[in-house]
């Protein structure tokens, strides 16, 4: 098994017996490219770990737009909580950006963390909700030249593997403002 996931599990204090089991219910998939783990409105067979690559979950408007709901890289956890909680499809896309690696498992094993309010599922529900939080207040309280800089000092690891497009839609923008955005940026940097 990964070692990274195994520390993840490891660092919730769960029983090494817990550990085994969770390890032995995960199958890993290497995927390429743009490879759809979940379609807009279909039901979530799988919750994922991932190990390599990255990913992104996008809202897909009946006009043809698309806005960034998240991005995941490695050792994110995919899991589309309100398809889980509600049980109802999944609001969201959720694709591959680069070629990825990632551990699987079957949707009904959160099924069962959750009915029994197991460790795991209460961290990830935790930090789902940190995550929520942070990014209200991301959205609600920054101008979107605010934003684009605190993406950049926040993920500068993502800069290079995402597109201004992809960028774009995460901040609520269109392609044009970023690309107004940056330019600005740049010619403050210049006049300095």
């Amino acid at each position: 098994m990964d070692k990274r996931f195994t520390e993840c599990l490891e660092d919730l204090e769960l029983s090494p017996l817990e550990v085994e089991e969770i390890e032995q219910s995960a199958t890993l998939l290497e995927l390429p490219t743009r490879h759809i783990l979940t379609h807009q409105g279909e039901f979530p067979s799988h919750v994922y770990f991932l190990l390599e690559g990255l990913c992104h979950a996008c809202y897909l408007t009946s006009d043809g737009k698309q806005y960034s709901k998240e991005f995941y890289w490695e050792v994110d956890w995919l899991i589309s909580f309100e398809s889980l909680v509600k049980s109802e499809p999944s609001p969201y896309l959720l694709e591959s950006l680069t070629p990825i690696k990632l551990l699987s498992f079957p949707v009904e094993l959160v099924e069962r963390w959750r009915a029994e309010s197991h460790p795991l599922y209460i961290r990830l529900l935790e930090t789902q909700l940190m995550y929520k939080e942070g990014k209200e207040r991301f959205m609600l309280l920054h101008s979107p030249e605010e934003k684009y800089s605190l993406f950049c000092e926040t993920y500068p690891e993502l800069l290079s593997r995402v597109t201004d497009y992809q960028i774009a839609a995460y901040l609520g923008i269109t392609h044009i403002s970023l690309s107004r955005i940056k330019k600005r940026i740049k010619d403050k940097i210049n006049k300095s």
